[in-house]
């Protein structure tokens, strides 16, 4: 551990720096989660009921290029940070165009509506990556906390993400749909201001990036060099390349909790249990739910295994094993749902939900960490919104495939779905070594 990380504060044994981000992400979320909890309802919902009656498929479509969007623009937003803006000033800009988002669709009308959703796309392009590096340069590369350090923020994206749904989700489905929007915005205010609160926290790791980068400069002029990568980076940058696409066919499964799963919440599903009566957009809470739960434990593993702890690559397919072991779950039950004729029991998403927090484990924290490593420093930024444009194009195809919902039997759509992913998985464990030669030493 470096004399820098030693003076610094600590939090939980870890720099006192990822407590700001923790909570910054986690509003951050909890904006992003509960409109999106509400988001493919409000738009398939009949007009009478306060929705915009659109046609499922049309609904799926518009779902499906948002949330792309959210992501796709992390890749101009780790530019403009790294050219421009620096880490500190992209989250903060970048916090205050989400909020605008989403108070211009607590107002009720379609021209608002769609100018919010553009808003959060670009504020979310801004603020998702450059915060992921901000704690990134919490640690040095040789910390061994790294990796527990982003589960920890993990665990922050969840905590909003579970919290959210149980606040927006009523007041949206049960109260007025433009409610639940707003509250997402008074959410992402209340994150600018810890955000702002906390800066000095984050301060010294962002200071030790600057001289990194600075120190890499001068090498390279003292070298004779130009600002090119060397044959080792390039491999690197290669790696982040392939798991890039192992990486969209997760998400891409993953993400259709707020589409296609939703749907099935909302309509194939018993919106109760214990004699508690509840919102279908309720079931959004159960994923982070298991995540807050499981997310120490985790991080407590990575380190215990100590030498045995599996590669990035072999985790990346763990994760996309276990998330077709969920689809594959719910075929009976969507047969069961679809055949009868009747609601199912919410265990069935409860047990899908479970099976996805365990792949998600593996692959997405471990993701963010995999990339502050591999990438070189003067484009951490970029390469963190490379990884998280891998996530857009996975919310596109899971918005795609939620498209099917009313024109396929739904046990051959999530069959279709499994077999996709637990394909991936038997091929990227057969590129283990491989994908490891070129990582450089880097775990």
């Amino acid at each position: 551990m470096s004399d820098i990380a030693v003076a610094e504060k600590q939090w939980f044994g870890h720099p006192r720096g990822l407590a700001t981000c923790f909570f910054t992400e986690m509003w951050e979320r909890f904006s992003y989660y509960g409109m999106r909890a509400l988001l493919l309802l409000y738009m398939v919902a009949p007009i009478e009921k306060g929705g915009l009656g659109f046609a499922t498929e049309k609904g799926a479509s518009i779902y499906g290029w948002y949330t792309m969007g959210v992501y796709a623009m992390s890749i101009p937003g780790g530019w403009i940070a790294d050219k421009f803006l620096g880490l500190y000033r992209s989250v903060l800009l970048g916090g205050i165009i989400i909020a605008t988002g989403h108070f211009l669709m607590a107002y009720p009308s379609i021209q608002t509506f769609y100018l919010g959703l553009i808003f959060i796309v670009c504020g979310t392009g801004l603020l998702k990556p450059n915060v992921s590096g901000i704690v990134g340069t919490l640690y040095s590369k040789e910390d061994v906390r790294r990796d527990a350090g982003f589960s920890i923020f993990y665990m922050g994206i969840n905590l909003g993400a579970f919290i959210a749904p149980l606040i927006c989700g009523p007041l949206g489905q049960r109260i007025n749909w433009h409610y639940g929007f707003g509250a997402a915005g008074v959410g992402m205010t209340l994150g600018i201001i810890q955000y702002v609160a906390g800066k000095k926290h984050i301060a010294p790791g962002m200071a030790r990036q600057a001289k990194n980068e600075a120190d890499e400069r001068e090498a390279e002029r003292a070298e004779g060099k130009p600002s090119s990568f060397t044959t080792q980076e390039w491999k690197r940058i290669s790696v982040i390349a392939i798991l890039f696409v192992f990486s969209m066919l997760f998400w891409g499964a993953f993400e259709q909790a707020g589409s296609s799963l939703n749907l099935f919440a909302d309509r194939l599903t018993r919106l109760n249990f214990l004699g508690f009566n509840f919102p279908s957009s309720t079931f959004q809470s159960v994923q982070p739910l298991f995540v807050i739960i499981f997310s120490p434990i985790f991080a407590w593993l990575w380190l215990r295994m100590g030498k045995l702890e599996p590669s990035s690559p072999a985790k990346f397919g763990f994760g996309l094993f276990f998330v077709g072991l969920s689809f594959l779950l719910l075929v009976p039950g969507a047969a069961i749902a679809q055949s009868q004729g009747i609601k199912v029991s919410p265990m069935w998403l409860v047990g899908v939900y479970f099976l996805q927090t365990v792949g998600e484990l593996c692959l997405s924290p471990v993701g963010l960490s995999m990339v502050t490593k591999l990438a070189p420093p003067r484009i951490v930024g970029l390469m963190l919104g490379v990884f998280f444009l891998s996530i857009s194009f996975g919310n596109k195809l899971g918005g795609y495939c939620a498209g099917f919902f009313d024109r396929l039997p739904l046990p051959k759509l999530f069959g279709a779905v499994s077999a996709t992913t637990l394909a991936a998985a038997f091929i990227l464990f057969l590129l283990v070594k491989p994908i490891r030669r070129l990582m450089g030493g880097v775990h």
